[in-house]
């Protein structure tokens, strides 16, 4: 019983998202009330019917009260959570008690992020989002609400599934060797070549990294190219298992469902690929500029080299799976015999989408950081490119025309801080600062023409423009008073109008821009990485399900459980693997017992941010026969611990604590840092689990001997 819907004030729908209950309860409701013979009203209208008096009301009380409520619950145990942002109202719904406040909160900040890594500037537009979240043709309209509820189901996927998710971390592939040459590789051949290339329609390559499934195994950013928030590439990485979704239960096999072969048991160790073939060089050089690895003890690269031969068995294991499914001439071992069965598989089936075209990009609008300052949601083309089921090429490429985005965005930000201190009162302080309205009005001015001389329609943005001067800057004009306000926000919605037809109109969500890398020059691109992964491909699937397992943490921390350390300021976690399977088998054993400290880990997660939001840096706790540690710290760049400083105290309605949504834990580095001026600041987080019977000093020894230990690995700079 879950639902999220997205309103205008005027009780519009401009999207909504049902699980198969909620929609089938609407559908009891509303059908159940029509006439003999009459035909039952359509999903949306039953949905508008449902939420307006909600919406008439939450706006009814900012109107007459400037204020409105954020929750409520039904009596028949609903839970409502709303939050407004400008004109359009998110409302998320439970009903069957898995979800609470805080966690339907985190589903309407993602679902808006999600959005404005969409649409990017058009959301600072309520008139321009609201056509672009509800298009007149309802083809359009069905396929962009379809794009945007899978895209809701895959982040639900993944924050129920993947601690990186839970936590809103990155996780990368400890292999600190292959990491060192596919980075290499990456900004030697690939990225090179691609931008060398007359084939590649004036985009630059900026940001080219690898996944297997959600885990990061290598990553580059050209020299030139701002850094990429963990908040962005979070979203990316739920694009991208939107597109290529990951199967990780059908994939699980445990060695009883693996047929008996006449295969002997060998280890299989991957063949490093040679390296002054791929990337021109000695196989001993170091990866130079601010990509450059750091290389690390003998002692990592042996148990590195260990690593790969635990995992043997189980590739082994997965291989004569493979083949154990499929017999003579290729007839399915497992199949549906009772026809009504098949009979609606096959339905599904034609109701499925046909699979993305890779050689047509996505545009996305991600934050970037110059010199000059920090723009939001500049425009990207994002490649997605499948190496093998579960392994993704991604590349992000800079359009030719992206400087006008930035220019816009000056502009939007200038007209709001006028509008701001106008709506105020403060019309001297908008008159005292003469100089730099004189400097945008001859910035405006020359940008407006520059247009001119394009494809872009501006003019009603030359006639508002000209109106605003005439108000503005004419003796016999009101000059700069509250009776600029509107004016002022009719600028910014026609400024939007032009970032929106540079960036979002020729461009469909999901779909193709005519201006793009050429298919042949993706190939190739997606041919040079294949080879260069070719003897890893299979050690890697393995190693993205086991990454980390708990067996050499055992013998050092007797009694530990599961941890879970976080690098805030990189954006990365480390964790062991947890399979929930019942087919898979772990040092936890099998899916149930997973499946159990699964939960205790995720309720110590939610618990951790409870306390966090109200200030508190370490929490400890028992839970029956488990211990549980909690800590939040910051050291300086050698590594050093700095003293505790009182955390901020967070509101009940403000933003939920995470990286995706908002990234608070950029905010609270700000925060710390005022009192580290001149000094480099890092965040960081460890949440252990242990066996209730240890004692609690030894756990609280284990848990600092454990940050020291990961601290090392933690270094290794892959964004």
């Amino acid at each position: 019983m879950k639902c999220l819907l997205i309103a205008s004030e005027s009780a519009e729908v401009l999207f909504y998202w049902t699980d198969p209950e909620f929609e089938l309860n609407i559908q009891e409701q509303y059908g159940a009330s029509q006439e003999e013979g009459e035909k039952p009203p359509a999903f949306e209208d039953s949905i508008n019917t449902l939420f307006a008096p909600i919406i008439i009301s939450c706006s009814t009380m900012v109107d007459r009260l400037g204020d409105s409520y954020t929750s409520f619950s039904t009596e028949n145990n609903h839970t409502y959570v709303l939050h407004q942002f400008e004109e359009c109202l998110y409302i998320a719904v439970n009903g069957d008690r898995e979800e609470g406040e805080e966690d339907l909160k985190r589903k309407i900040y993602v679902m808006k992020k999600m959005i404005e890594v969409l649409f990017g500037m058009v959301t600072l537009s309520s008139t321009l989002i609201r056509k672009e979240l509800r298009p007149q043709d309802t083809e359009q309209r069905t396929n962009l609400w379809k794009y945007l509820q899978n895209l809701l189901e895959t982040y639900s996927r993944l924050q129920e599934q993947d601690q990186s998710f839970l936590v809103e971390a990155v996780e990368r592939l400890i292999h600190p060797t292959l990491c060192e040459q596919c980075i290499e590789f990456l900004e030697r051949r690939l990225v090179q070549q691609i931008n060398s290339s007359v084939e590649r329609a004036g985009e630059e390559v900026l940001h080219a990294f690898i996944l297997v499934h959600t885990k990061l195994l290598a990553f580059y950013s050209s020299r030139n190219a701002s850094t990429l928030t963990s908040s962005d590439l979070l979203a990316l990485i739920v694009m991208v298992q939107n597109m290529y979704p990951s199967n990780i239960d059908l994939e699980d096999t445990a060695p009883e469902d693996v047929e008996n072969t006449s295969a002997p048991d060998i280890f299989y160790t991957p063949e490093p690929s040679p390296t002054n073939r791929d990337s021109g060089t000695d196989r001993d050089s170091v990866n130079s500029g601010r990509h450059e690895e750091s290389r690390h003890e003998e002692s990592r690269h042996e148990e590195s080299r260990h690593e790969e031969s635990c995992y043997e068995e189980s590739y082994h294991e997965e291989s004569c799976h493979e083949e154990s499914c499929h017999v003579g001439s290729g007839t399915p071992v497992f199949q549906f015999l009772d026809p009504d069965i098949q009979m609606a598989e096959d339905s599904l089936q034609t109701l499925e989408a046909p699979p993305p075209d890779p050689s047509n990009p996505s545009r996305v609008f991600l934050e970037v950081t110059l010199k000059e300052g920090c723009y939001p949601m500049m425009p990207h083309s994002m490649y997605c490119l499948p190496l093998w089921p579960g392994i993704t090429l991604v590349l992000l490429t800079k359009i030719p025309n992206s400087n006008l985005a930035m220019s816009v965005y000056v502009f939007l930000e200038a007209f709001a801080k006028l509008e701001k201190r106008l709506s105020e009162g403060l019309e001297g302080s908008a008159a005292r600062g003469q100089t730099s309205i004189q400097d945008l009005r001859n910035k405006l001015d020359k940008f407006i023409r520059a247009l001119g001389t394009s494809d872009i329609q501006t003019s009603q943005l030359q006639s508002v423009w000209t109106e605003f001067k005439s108000r503005a800057f004419t003796r016999g004009g009101p000059g700069f008073s509250k009776d600029l306000v509107p004016w002022c926000r009719t600028m910014k919605s026609q400024l939007c109008g032009v970032y929106r037809q540079c960036f979002i109109t020729e461009n469909t969500v999901g779909g193709g821009n005519p201006q793009r890398l050429s298919p042949s020059l993706q190939d190739r691109a997606l041919t040079m990485v294949q080879e260069k992964l070719m003897d890893w491909k299979d050690f890697l699937l393995v190693k993205s399900k086991r990454n980390i397992t708990m067996v050499s943490y055992l013998e050092e921390f007797p009694g530990l459980i599961h941890f879970i350390y976080v690098d805030r300021t990189a954006g990365q976690m480390i964790a062991p693997s947890l399979n929930i399977t019942d087919r898979a088998t772990s040092e936890l054993g099998k899916g149930p017992l997973a499946h159990f400290i699964k939960g205790k880990v995720w309720g110590l997660v939610n618990t951790s941010r409870i306390y966090l939001q109200k200030g508190y840096s370490t929490v400890t706790l028992r839970d029956g026969d488990y211990f549980f540690c909690y800590f939040l710290w910051f050291e300086n760049e050698t590594g050093y611990k700095l003293e505790v400083k009182d955390l901020p105290i967070l509101p009940n309605d403000s933003a939920p604590i995470g990286m995706l949504a908002w990234d608070y834990y950029r905010k609270l580095l700000r925060y710390y840092s005022k009192s580290h001026q001149g000094e480099v600041v890092k965040c960081y987080e460890l949440l252990t689990v242990h066996l209730g019977v240890i004692p609690t000093e030894y756990i609280l020894q284990h848990c600092s001997q454990l940050a020291r230990k990961l601290w090392e690995p933690s270094r290794i700079p892959l964004l």
